[in-house]
C-alpha cells in the first residue's frame, strides 16, 4: 500500500499564506500585519495557532515584532531570501520574481540529461532562463524535460521566444498540464565555477564561485518530469530550509 502524504498542519498552512502575502508586498514597510486576535477570527483558528505561525515567520526573518505596535514585515535589501520546505514553495517563486528566457524551449540530444531523467532516448527538450528579483538577475537555470513533457509547453510563447519575461515557474506550468501532479523533488547543493556563458548572463567574471542546485522533479506516480540546474550569485541570494526531527 502506498504511503499517504502527511497533512499540512494548521499553523503551517497559515504561515504559508502569510508568507505569500508578505512576499507579494501586501504589507509594505510600516504597514502592520493583522493581530493574533484578528487572524484567529479570520481563519477560524486558535490564537496559539496564530502565535506558532508568527514564531516561524520571525525565525525566518520575514517579520519582526515591535512591542506595543504589532508585527511588521522585515524590510528587504538587495539579497533575495526565501524559505523553501516544499514543492509548493518552489512554485511560489513566481510571486515576487520574474523569469526571463535566454535560451528558448527547443529539442536537442543530451545523453547526460536523458540519463538523469531515466529516458530510453537521448532526445530531450531544453530551455534556460534568468530568475530576476527587483531587476537584479540572481540565478541562471537550465531545464531539461522528457519529450512528451516538453511537448506540453511548446505552444507557450513565453518559453519559446528569447528575451520574453514572464511570471511563471516551469514546474507550476507543468503541474497544470500533467495528468498527475508533481509531488517530490530530489535536490543536491554544490559549488561550481561560472562558465563564460553563465557569467555573461549573471554579470560576473568567469570562474566565479556560484551556488549550484540540481533538482529532479517527479509526479505522484513516480514519473521523472524535469531536471533543473540552477546557478546562484551568493551576494544576491540566501537559501534557507527548515529541518525537523521525525515523530515530533
Amino acid at each position: 500500500m502506498a504511503e499517504q502524504p502527511q497533512r499540512e498542519s494548521t499553523y503551517s498552512r497559515l504561515g504559508r499564506e502569510l508568507r505569500t502575502a508578505i512576499l507579494r508586498h501586501d504589507y509594505p514597510d510600516g504597514v502592520r500585519l493583522p493581530t493574533e486576535a484578528e487572524l484567529a477570527v479570520t481563519y477560524g483558528v486558535s490564537r496559539q495557532t496564530v502565535r506558532r505561525a508568527f514564531q516561524d515567520l520571525v525565525t525566518e526573518g520575514l517579520v519582526h515584532r515591535v512591542p506595543g505596535r504589532g508585527t511588521f514585515a522585515t524590510p528587504r535589501g538587495e539579497q533575495y531570501l526565501r524559505q523553501f520546505g516544499s514543492v509548493d514553495d518552489l512554485m511560489g517563486l513566481s510571486i515576487d520574481t520574474r523569469m526571463d528566457v535566454v535560451t528558448p524551449l527547443h529539442r536537442r540530444v543530451d545523453v547526460d540529461a536523458a540519463g538523469r531523467l531515466g529516458l530510453n532516448t537521448d532526445r530531450v527538450h531544453k530551455l534556460a532562463f534568468l530568475r530576476v528579483h527587483e531587476d537584479v538577475a540572481f540565478c541562471h537555470t537550465s531545464v531539461w524535460l522528457p519529450p512528451a513533457v516538453g511537448q506540453l509547453l511548446e505552444s507557450m510563447d513565453e518559453l519559446t521566444l528569447p528575451g520574453t519575461p514572464s511570471a511563471f515557474t516551469v514546474i507550476g506550468l507543468l503541474d497544470q498540464r500533467l495528468p498527475e501532479p508533481i509531488a517530490e523533488a530530489e535536490q543536491s547543493i554544490t559549488v561550481a565555477e561560472a562558465t563564460p556563458e553563465i557569467a555573461g548572463h549573471l554579470g560576473c567574471e568567469p570562474g566565479r564561485a556560484l551556488l549550484r542546485i540540481d533538482r529532479v522533479y517527479q509526479t505522484v506516480a513516480g514519473q521523472l518530469v524535469e531536471l533543473a540546474i540552477s546557478h546562484f550569485l551568493p551576494e544576491h541570494y540566501s537559501y534557507r530550509v527548515r529541518l525537523r526531527r521525525s515523530g515530533r
